[in-house]
């Protein structure tokens, strides 16, 4: 395992601006990805960013960080692992299908944190191949979240696409209505970092074959766990969701759950409720 250690969190732009410059192949080298990882030690939140990722995405002033933010403290290591010259994918164009996270316990505010990061995969599917991001966030040497990102990066596979499973229709006991604003994509990658394209403006997403602006999947997540706030249990917890269609900015979404001993099934669904864009769970952890 080769591991990059940081002293400082690079910037999100610069990593950008290193992925729309730097060509890659696209191509493995053997079966799976390079054994790659990056650590930054003694990470602590901005109280300024947390506030302010907190009125973006809903959550309520509290003495512990969001369920969902050492992602965002994660995030420029995660950049790291992309932008490599050892990792063969370009970033531009990297699609995030799935994304779960285990809280093992609550984090302060400005708790001092140690991240790492690394590669796993790929995996071959019928749209491409799959590869995974883990994340493990430990305070103190011992570890209080970890992650997994799921990412697609698009290319000819000789798989077949398997046909969906039927499942039980999905019946919301609750229904709450949400306005995602135009400028919500740019909002969000001011306090995440991820400045994506695709996110920004209708003619930046228009580059890449959108119509328009995009909503982060992770600011859709992130939005779910601060509505859930009542429902997050005191001790662990997972929570796991499936990016579905895109919400177009702006837009009018629902976003429907239900809950059934401490288990929570929710999904955000366009203005009608039919139209998928985000499925998860969120489950205790005895």
């Amino acid at each position: 395992m080769h591991t990059i250690e940081l002293d400082t969190p690079s910037s999100t732009l610069s990593l950008y601006a290193r992925a729309a410059t730097g060509k890659k192949s696209g191509q493995l080298t053997g079966d799976s990805l390079p054994p790659l990882s990056v650590t930054l030690k003694d990470v602590q939140a901005d109280p300024k960013k947390l506030a302010q990722y907190r009125s973006v995405c809903g959550f309520t002033k509290d003495l512990c960080m969001p369920a969902t933010y050492p992602h965002i403290l994660a995030f420029p290591l995660h950049m790291e692992l992309l932008v490599s010259k050892a990792f063969p994918f370009p970033l531009l164009g990297l699609v995030h299908v799935r994304n779960e996270f285990t809280q093992y316990r609550a984090i302060g505010n400005q708790e001092i944190l140690d991240i790492e990061c690394s590669l796993e995969g790929p995996t071959t599917v019928s749209k491409g191949m799959e590869f995974d991001i883990v994340t493990k966030v430990f305070a103190a040497g011992n570890l209080v979240w970890e992650s997994t990102s799921t990412n697609l990066y698009r290319c000819k596979t000789d798989v077949d696409e398997q046909k969906k499973s039927s499942s039980a229709e999905f019946s919301a006991d609750t229904v709450l209505h949400w306005s995602a604003q135009e400028n919500i994509g740019r909002r969000y990658a001011k306090v995440s970092g991820d400045s994506n394209l695709i996110h920004l403006y209708a003619f930046t997403a228009k580059l890449f074959g959108f119509k328009r602006a995009i909503a982060h999947g992770m600011w859709s997540k992130a939005s779910a766990i601060a509505a859930l706030d009542q429902y997050l249990p005191i001790g662990p917890f997972k929570v796991s969701v499936a990016f579905k269609l895109p919400v177009f900015l702006p837009a009018s979404v629902q976003f429907q759950f239900t809950e059934t001993n401490g288990n929570v099934e929710f999904h955000v669904k366009d203005s009608d409720g039919v139209k998928p864009h985000l499925a998860g769970t969120l489950t205790p952890l005895k």
